[in-house]
């Protein structure tokens, strides 16, 4: 079956990130040191609660603040927090292409708000999709099941009519579970090819 949509993951798929340039940022500003602030954000407790949305951005913020000393406001604190993406030029290409060719496409992303803000300010390819399902907005993070089920009921579609591209094996098996056609992406040649072969561009 032609898949009907392609459900992108976001980070190390469509944008490269390292937390270790927020870290340094903000350990400029702050009594801590850029090892500490790490700890702290990237992929920490701290940062899943609010990537979950169980902690508003500007709780995370003051959370930050008292743990770190941080003497900027929260103004400067999500540019210096965001900006750590780079885009990936030739996923974003491969992305282009699908729209041209009229395949819907969606965003499916374990996030929070202060990264999706800097992303759509900084990339404009980010407006280009039909829909987004953040993990801080639905109250869970891929891989668990209630994630995946949002997407089936934002997007309509079930089984094989999905195609999802993700970088993390136990986020592509948990699409897989549910019947969804998916590429576990290790390299944009690699993905752009099953894609093609999937029937949704033509062969060159």
């Amino acid at each position: 079956m032609t898949p009907q949509a392609v459900i992108f993951d976001l980070g190390k798929v469509l944008v490269d990130f390292d937390y270790s340039i927020a870290a340094r940022a903000l350990a400029a500003r702050s009594r801590a040191s850029p090892e500490e602030v790490s700890k702290l954000i990237d992929q920490s407790p701290l940062l899943v609660t609010y990537e979950t949305g169980g902690l508003a951005t500007k709780a995370f913020f003051e959370r930050v603040c008292a743990a770190t000393g941080f003497g900027g406001d929260i103004d400067e604190f999500g540019r210096l927090f965001g900006d750590i993406f780079r885009p990936i030029e030739s996923m974003i290409q491969l992305h282009a292409e699908l729209r041209a060719a009229g395949v819907p496409t969606y965003i499916f992303s374990n996030t929070n708000e202060l990264a999706v803000a800097h992303i759509r300010r900084s990339f404009p390819f980010f407006s280009r999709f039909d829909e987004y399902i953040y993990s801080f907005q639905h109250g869970a993070m891929k891989p668990e099941e209630k994630i995946y089920r949002a997407v089936e009921h934002i997007t309509r579609l079930t089984g094989q009519a999905i195609l999802y591209l993700d970088d993390r094996a136990d986020n592509v098996a948990a699409g897989r579970r549910r019947g969804w056609q998916v590429i576990h992406h290790l390299d944009p040649s690699t993905t752009r090819q099953l894609v093609t072969a999937a029937g949704l561009l033509k062969q060159v």
